[in-house]
């Protein structure tokens, strides 16, 4: 595997978001909501090489995208928000530099105070 990584968010915003936190750069890729298993493969084709890692909502279609990568790509690494929170959109920005700190990317500091 290289050394390149891949997160895969829901949408637009949830990329936005996790953009402005990450200090590398990262691929950041959107899923556009629930995804079949051939859309899947053909939208990660290009990265087969990279380490993926799969930052979804924490609701039912969050759920079921889990579920999906899960059975068609069980090496991908699982980031998850609180409960609390639903969605990575309104995640508070600290608590997502936290969790995305905790999977050894480098973080804008300001982010963590």
């Amino acid at each position: 595997m290289s050394d390149e990584r891949v997160i895969i968010v829901e949408g637009g915003s949830d990329k936005k978001r996790l953009a402005r936190i990450l200090v590398e750069p990262v691929e950041i890729i959107c899923t556009n909501g629930t995804v079949s298993p051939y859309r899947l493969e053909e939208l990660l084709a290009p990265y087969e090489e990279h380490e993926l890692f799969v930052f979804v909502d924490a609701d039912e279609d969050g759920e079921k995208t889990r579920v999906l990568f899960k059975r068609e790509f069980p090496a991908a690494i699982h980031l998850y928000t609180e409960k609390v929170y639903r969605e990575v959109e309104t995640t508070p920005y600290k608590v997502l530099a936290t969790i995305l700190q905790g999977a050894d990317f480098k973080i804008r500091p300001e982010f963590l105070i």
